[in-house]
C-alpha cells in the first residue's frame, strides 16, 4: 500500500530544487531524441519503482536514464549492457549532465542532447548544499502515493487521458483528461489551444504556494465547473491561476487520503464531463 509521507515545506526545498534541476536534464534528452507528441508528452518523465525515468530512448544504441530517489542515485543503462551509477549528493546540474553525456559518448551512443544536458549554463552551475537523501526518499514516496491514486482514477475514465507524467520544467506530477472537443475559434491543428482539457496535478511547491499542493484546472473553465462544491479542505483559487486546490498537509489530515483524492477528482471530472465536454462551452 502506498503511504503519503509527511513533508515539511521548509526542509524539502533544497532537495526538491536539486531533483528538479536533475529532472530537467532528463527532459532535455527526451526533447532532443524523441519525435514530438501532442501536448509535449514526448518530453515528460514517468514515475518508476524507485523515482523517475525517461523510459527507453531509441538511438543507434538504446538507453534509459533514471533518477533513483530512494537510493539518491543517477542510473544510466544501455542496451549493449553497460551501466553507470553516480550518487546524488547535491552536485550541480552541470556536473550531472556532464556525467551522463560522457558515459553515453563513451559507449557509442550517437544521440546528442540539447539545453542543460548539452553544455550547461550559468544557472545550472549551482551546488545544492544541504541536499538530503532522506528527504529524497520522502519525495519519492509522495510521488509514488500520488501516482498510485492517479492510476486508480484514470482506470475509470473512458475518454482519452495522458500518461501519468512528471514535467521537468515545473517538476509537477499530472494527468490530462481530454474529452475530445475543440475550443471554438482556435486553430484545430494547434492542440495546445484547441483541445479542451482538464489537468489533475501535484507539485512540491512553486510561486503560487510555497508548500506541496494538488491542483485541478480546466481549459477553458466553464463558470458552472468553478461553482462546483468541493469536498472539505479543498478550495477554488482565482489568483495566479484558476482551479481547485488542496494543500498536501490538509490531505494528510483526512482519514483516507487516497479515497479523498478519488472523490475530489471524480467530482470535478463529472463536472467537466457535464459542462466542458460539449460543443457549446
Amino acid at each position: 500500500m502506498n503511504k503519503f509521507p509527511a513533508l515539511d515545506p521548509a526542509s524539502i526545498v533544497v532537495t526538491r530544487d536539486a531533483l528538479h534541476a536533475y529532472a530537467r536534464i532528463l527532459g532535455d534528452w527526451l526533447k532532443s531524441t524523441r519525435s514530438r507528441r501532442k501536448h509535449w508528452w514526448h518530453a515528460s518523465l514517468r514515475p518508476s519503482l524507485t523515482g523517475l525515468t525517461t523510459g527507453v530512448i531509441h538511438s543507434n544504441i538504446d538507453f534509459e536514464i533514471e533518477l533513483d530517489l530512494h537510493a539518491s542515485a543517477l542510473r544510466v543503462s544501455v542496451s549493449s549492457g553497460e551501466r553507470m551509477c553516480e550518487q546524488l549528493h547535491g552536485q550541480s546540474a552541470n556536473q550531472v549532465a556532464a556525467s551522463i553525456r560522457s558515459f553515453l559518448e563513451s559507449v557509442g551512443v550517437s544521440a546528442k542532447p540539447e539545453g542543460i544536458a548539452a553544455d550547461g549554463d550559468t544557472a545550472s552551475a549551482a551546488v545544492f548544499s544541504g541536499y538530503s537523501a532522506d528527504t529524497a526518499k520522502d519525495l519519492a514516496s509522495a510521488l509514488g502515493a500520488v501516482s498510485a491514486a492517479l492510476v486508480d482514477f484514470r482506470a475509470g475514465i473512458r475518454e482519452e487521458s495522458s500518461p501519468i507524467q512528471v514535467w521537468p520544467h515545473h517538476f509537477d506530477l499530472s494527468m490530462i483528461w481530454l474529452p475530445g472537443h475543440k475550443v471554438p475559434d482556435q486553430d484545430p491543428a494547434d492542440e495546445e489551444y484547441a483541445d479542451k482539457q482538464m489537468n489533475f496535478g501535484f507539485v512540491f511547491g512553486d510561486e503560487s504556494f510555497a508548500e506541496p499542493y494538488f491542483y485541478v484546472t480546466a481549459y477553458p473553465l466553464p463558470e458552472a465547473v468553478s461553482k462546483v462544491e468541493l469536498p472539505a479542505a479543498s478550495t477554488w483559487k482565482s489568483e495566479g491561476f484558476n482551479g481547485a486546490v488542496l494543500l498536501y498537509k490538509d490531505l494528510l489530515a483526512v482519514d483516507d487520503p487516497a479515497a479523498y483524492l478519488l472523490e475530489l477528482w471524480t467530482t470535478l471530472l463529472v463536472a467537466g464531463q457535464t459542462h466542458l465536454a460539449s460543443e457549446e462551452n
